[in-house]
């Protein structure tokens, strides 16, 4: 996507251009809700970002001058709360993809607050801003010499029986380590002895799953998989999604306008209007089974102080915590690492 690019003033008056995306995504990098809502907000309000592209370390100025809406990303979204009232007034259209796992006792997840806490934020959040806007991700679905099937859907349940008065929707994928190599290596290097996902598996899961949600009727995704799981009742999931939007947010013309959707109205001769949707987002960029529109995300990799143990976005755990130091030092940069590690 080019997103239209436009000329801003830095902080220290320098006069650059920088891309003015319409969709954020906030992040699939690293957690800002958890770890960086304070700087987001801070540079919502000085209106620009700083951003490293993490294949060349090309430096580019992201300006929030035309966002329309932002997705968040979070296990533990609740340092956001408190900014809610803002994020209101200055970019009303958002939602949160609220990645709630269980996996305390395995400690896969060493940094994250326990499953009951963020349940009670999930359940905070739902009521604050509705239950549509908070999507429920059980993601990665992580098997083990400790976690089989069963156990996962033990868990799974657990939440979802929680969560079915507060949210809408739930979204899952089945870990994928093979396919990523420093995954792989930091989980033999803690001892982890995981196993990948087989054909079968994946169906029992699923077929169990669909049974479970007779009893909480959400819509259920699966995020990037190849595997077809509609008789299930799973669709492939769109994370970054205009049919959600369009849902949501048909009042905002300028958002529906770079959709490419039509919104009519309701009058005597259609009294309940219409929707058009004229093309696919799709974003191209992303892996071949990512349902995903397109966006700009700001976040950046070695920067998750979670340091759960099949992270994709740390290569190193104290590379990702000496960026988080040194983020706390500068909490206002322009950037979310404020020093040259990678």
């Amino acid at each position: 996507m080019n997103w239209n690019k436009i000329q801003i003033h830095t902080e220290s008056g320098e006069l650059v251009e920088a891309q003015a995306p319409v969709i954020i995504s906030a992040s699939r990098a690293t957690d800002i809700p958890a770890f960086y809502s304070d700087w987001f907000v801070q540079r919502l309000k000085n209106g620009y970002v700083k951003w490293k592209n993490p294949f060349n370390g090309v430096p580019l100025y992201v300006s929030f001058q035309k966002t329309r809406l932002i997705v968040f990303w979070s296990k533990n979204p609740k340092p956001l709360i408190k900014y809610l009232d803002f994020l209101n007034e200055r970019i009303p259209n958002y939602y949160i993809q609220f990645t709630l796992n269980d996996y305390d006792a395995e400690k896969l997840e060493p940094n994250v607050p326990n499953v009951q806490s963020r349940i009670e934020t999930f359940t905070q959040l739902s009521e604050r801003i509705g239950k549509e806007k908070v999507i429920w991700r059980f993601d990665p679905l992580v098997l083990t010499n400790k976690i089989g099937v069963t156990e996962l859907l033990r868990k799974v349940e657990n939440i979802g029986t929680q969560l079915k008065e507060h949210t809408t929707k739930m979204v899952f994928s089945f870990a994928d380590i093979e396919l990523y190599k420093k995954v792989r290596n930091n989980l033999r290097k803690n001892e982890i002895h995981y196993q990948e996902f087989n054909e079968r598996l994946m169906n029992e899961f699923a077929l169990e799953l669909q049974k479970l949600n007779k009893n909480w009727n959400f819509e259920i995704g699966a995020c990037a998989e190849q595997i077809p799981l509609e008789k299930y009742g799973i669709i492939h999931n769109k994370c970054i999604d205009d049919d959600l939007m369009i849902k949501l947010f048909s009042h905002d013309k300028v958002l529906m306008d770079f959709l490419g959707v039509k919104v009519t109205p309701p009058d005597m001769f259609n009294p309940n209007g219409s929707v058009e949707k004229k093309r696919s987002n799709k974003d191209s960029g992303q892996r071949q089974f990512c349902g995903c529109i397109v966006s700009k995300d700001i976040g950046e990799y070695n920067t998750c102080p979670h340091l759960c143990e099949y992270c994709y976005a740390n290569a190193n755990k104290n590379i990702a915590l000496a960026n988080w130091k040194s983020h706390k030092q500068n909490p206002n940069n322009e950037t979310i690492k404020s020093n040259s590690l990678k």
